[in-house]
């Protein structure tokens, strides 16, 4: 017997915003000023940074609920269940819905009620419900869900992760180049079949690290100081996320019962392509290790930062075998891990 994802789904949205596009935009210091540097020169340097080149962004008329039903009709077909059985609805989020145009964020009701109804379920006994939780949100969902099935609550959940950043980021700021929007999913049953989620570490850091994403005014001092958008401390996140994801995964998969050489692959958050690298260094140097060839799949090149989607979806691209130089065969010890807004930091150890 395991807890296993049986199902899964994505939804990445066919408008494709290339580095070149941003070459027209205005970008200003978090003073005001104008950076003194020429566009071409601030998309080069960010694209060596984190190996984005281009991103996804919604199709005006969907918003955040909508690209996680459709995530979420994939995760169920792909599970061959019926809806109707879902014992609960998890979808993790950031911003919730944000019209296209408008910032203002609209939660009530919560996204995951609004997936329950786009899906059409009747059943009253599939409680939906949302967390927040920054990127990680998926992961800890899906820690969510296996700890009801444990305790005998669940039987079957639905895990969404979904965010359209695209609709949040301060366009004068150079950090909007790293979002991009997106949605997963995954359907969460035990099975008969031995495997599936092994361990898992969940850690919340806030008594110095809370802020370092948070809402603040745009780089544009002549905008409404009513309106808030994403706001980063990059250089303090890469520190921290260098120091505590490792940490992490190794307590993750010390409590697993394997050993660094039966790992087969690493799905981290993207985030940042080069930071990804540098986790995986700093986590085979706690084991005195080499980086295997081709341990970690990455979608960030192409698919930017959706947050809270990028586990699931890059699960899906390698599940579905839409990665080149990339697939899970039966058996497959792998991690799942992430960093975000919290700070807050997990990991999974899966038996694939």
């Amino acid at each position: 017997m395991g807890i296993h994802i049986t199902g899964v789904g994505s939804y990445i949205p066919e408008t494709v915003k290339k580095n070149e596009d941003f070459i027209q935009s205005t970008f200003l210091n978090p003073d005001g000023s104008l950076i003194n540097s020429p566009n071409e020169v601030i998309v080069e340097k960010f694209h060596a940074i984190t190996g984005i080149a281009e991103r996804r962004y919604a199709e005006p008329h969907l918003k955040a609920s909508d690209l996680g039903s459709i995530a979420a009709e994939k995760a169920i077909n792909d599970a061959n269940i019926d809806p109707e059985t879902l014992d609960y609805i998890i979808v993790a989020h950031n911003f919730g819905d944000v019209e296209y145009g408008n910032h203002q964020s609209d939660v009530l009701p919560s996204l995951a009620v609004r997936i329950k109804h786009n899906l059409r379920i009747r059943n009253p006994k599939c409680v939906a419900y949302d967390i927040l939780f920054g990127c990680p949100g998926w992961v800890e969902g899906v820690i969510q869900a296996q700890a009801f099935i444990k305790a005998g609550m669940a039987k079957k959940c639905l895990v969404v992760g979904t965010e359209t950043l695209s609709r949040v980021v301060d366009v004068y700021d150079r950090d909007c180049m790293i979002f991009s929007d997106g949605a997963g999913a995954t359907v969460v049953e035990e099975t008969s079949e031995p495997g599936g989620i092994l361990s898992f570490d969940t850690l919340s850091f806030t008594y110095n690290e809370a802020f370092y994403l948070q809402y603040g005014n745009s780089n544009n001092r002549d905008l409404s100081q009513n309106t808030r958008y994403i706001k980063m401390n990059g250089r303090k996140i890469y520190e921290f996320a260098l120091i505590q994801v490792p940490r992490a995964m190794k307590d993750c998969l010390d409590a697993s019962g394997y050993g660094i050489h039966e790992v087969k692959k690493l799905f981290l958050h993207q985030a940042n392509e080069k930071m990804d690298e540098a986790i995986i260094e700093r986590f085979y140097k706690l084991y005195k290790a080499e980086v295997p060839k081709n341990i970690m799949p990455m979608s960030i090149g192409k698919l930017g930062n959706s947050s809270i989607a990028t586990i699931p979806t890059l699960l899906d691209l390698v599940k579905s075998n839409k990665l080149e130089g990339h697939s899970l065969n039966k058996g497959d010890v792998i991690i799942f891990a992430s960093v975000g807004a919290g700070m807050h930091v997990n990991a999974i150890v899966y038996k694939y």
